[in-house]
């Protein structure tokens, strides 16, 4: 996790802050429609999506209209994306942790295997 929080720091904190809180005002739009950055922790919506979707999101950025997320697929391997997702769950209480699983299992079993 320490490897994860690190990263976190590195390039996430400055704009989702340092302690995962995000923007005080996340859930109000900006002039341009986009959303300022959410928190990561469980005042957040980052655990309501599977796992696949947040390494997406990390690697990618986010194609979503109301997202300014950028891209860090040429920052980061997957085994750092993973350490910062591996740090998010560790600051989501029980519940939040739990019911991240489920929809990562569910994910899991709806994704086309190779």
């Amino acid at each position: 996790m320490a490897y994860g929080g690190e990263l976190y720091q590195q390039h996430c904190a400055s704009c989702h802050r340092p302690d995962l809180s995000g923007d005080p005002d996340w859930k109000m739009p900006n002039d341009d429609g986009s959303y300022p950055p959410p928190p990561h922790d469980s005042s957040g919506h980052t655990w309501h999506h599977p796992d696949r979707v947040l390494i997406e999101i990390i690697r990618n950025g986010s194609d979503f209209p109301q997202s300014r997320m950028l891209t860090f697929g040429d920052k980061l391997t997957e085994n750092d994306i993973e350490a910062i997702l591996d740090f998010f769950k560790e600051h989501w209480g029980p519940e939040e942790r739990a019911y991240q699983e489920q929809v990562t299992e569910q994910d899991d079993d709806q994704s086309p295997q190779p």
